[in-house]
């Protein structure tokens, strides 16, 4: 059996898998970064939830990295987790 790595790495050289990765990529990292930080503070869904006055599903939705939360969302995810917001460019 392949392993997910070697898989992504042949489905890369697709046509139209890396468009469709990269247009994607933002959304799955800053994802991966809210759960993160969610689990280093030790906090469920739905504690999480509870602390930025949302439900659980909300979190679960945030957490899925379908769509870009707003500012706001992620000021309140911030101050609930006590965590600092940065956001930086990158050039490439």
């Amino acid at each position: 059996m392949s392993k997910i790595s070697e898989l992504h790495q042949a489905w890369l050289k697709s046509p139209g898998y890396k468009e469709s990765f990269d247009s994607t990529q933002t959304e799955f990292e800053l994802a991966r970064q809210l759960i993160e930080t969610r689990i280093k503070r030790d906090l469920s869904q739905s504690e999480l939830a509870l602390k930025m006055g949302t439900s659980q599903s909300s979190i679960a939705r945030l957490e899925s990295g379908k769509s870009m939360p707003s500012m706001r969302t992620l000021s309140k995810f911030a101050k609930a987790t006590n965590a600092q917001l940065l956001i930086k460019f990158k050039l490439g």
